[in-house]
């Protein structure tokens, strides 16, 4: 797919809204209220497409990463907030459950069990945000980080850096029990290396993902189908290079077939990592 003229990608920048129909390649999210002169690492957006939030460095905030929030209104994002739950430490990996009733995310928090742990937090109706509540069965003295519900609610994907994997952060999937959660299990390599893989997304309910690898301060969207036994191979997008830093895939539950993703392109760009919406990849499972 040959990536869009610098022309065709600024006018996607100006006139990009959630309610375009279309996308040549790939589009900046919410220019001057979404992506900014700040650094944004990743966003998710409720099923009902309503609101977006997304992890930043833009002052504001608690202090150091927050979780902000914009409304849709006339067909842009507005009045970007940061969210009450945000602490004096670092709030990253925003994921809204598939049916919009809990917003999960990574924080390092004062209380928790190890450096990063995992929290949710229900979502009233309104939108607006509830207590955080740990994910007491999952939460070690590791660091847990990107937390990820399947389409159909029954397994939940994150990632840990613990010594028993196979380098740095790991992919870990959960199934969902009516007390909490299963036993996570690690994912099988190659999926799993001695890079570190983390920010994930999935799919669909087979178990095909997009997610994040990274190494040296660099970081690369890659894809994998349901066999994890098989290779991933790199995102086809013009900026997820080996050299740059694009990662934290999300699919968007109100459009499943796009996803968001944190990066930098060369143009539109808005400051640091920008969010940047494409086509989700589609993935041939077999069977």
């Amino acid at each position: 797919m040959r990536p869009p003229t610098t022309w065709l990608a600024l006018s996607l920048s100006l006139l990009f809204t959630p309610a375009a129909m279309a996308l040549s390649e790939f589009g900046i999210e919410g220019m001057g209220v979404v992506s900014t002169k700040a650094n944004e690492s990743q966003a998710t957006i409720s099923p009902d497409g309503q609101r977006i939030v997304w992890a930043s460095d833009r002052p504001g905030g608690a202090e150091g990463w927050d979780l902000w929030q914009a409304q849709l209104r006339e067909g842009r994002w507005q009045d970007p907030q940061p969210l009450g739950i945000n602490s004096p430490r670092d709030e990253r990996d925003p994921a809204y459950s598939p049916d919009g009733r809990w917003l999960y995310f990574a924080s390092d928090r004062s209380g928790g069990r190890g450096g990063f742990d995992l929290y949710r937090a229900a979502v009233a109706a309104d939108g607006s945000v509830g207590t955080p509540q740990p994910l007491a069965g999952l939460n070690t003295r590791d660091d847990e980080r990107s937390p990820a519900m399947r389409p159909d609610g029954l397994a939940l994907l994150f990632a840990r850096n613990g010594k028993q994997g196979q380098g740095g952060f790991d992919l870990y999937r959960a199934a969902v029990q009516a007390d909490g959660f299963g036993t996570a299990q690690a994912l099988p390599k190659p999926l799993n290396s001695a890079a570190d893989e983390f920010g994930a997304t999935w799919l669909d309910n087979r178990g095909a993902l997009a997610f994040t690898r990274g190494a040296d301060g660099k970081s690369q969207v890659w894809v994998v189908g349901c066999d994890y036994a098989q290779a991933a191979v790199p995102l086809v997008l013009s900026f997820n290079t080996a050299d740059g830093q694009t990662g934290s895939p999300v699919v968007d539950w109100n459009k499943p077939g796009e996803m968001v993703v944190s990066g930098q392109a060369k143009a539109p760009r808005a400051g640091g990592l920008d969010l940047y919406r494409l086509k989700k990849p589609v993935v041939a499972c077999g069977g």
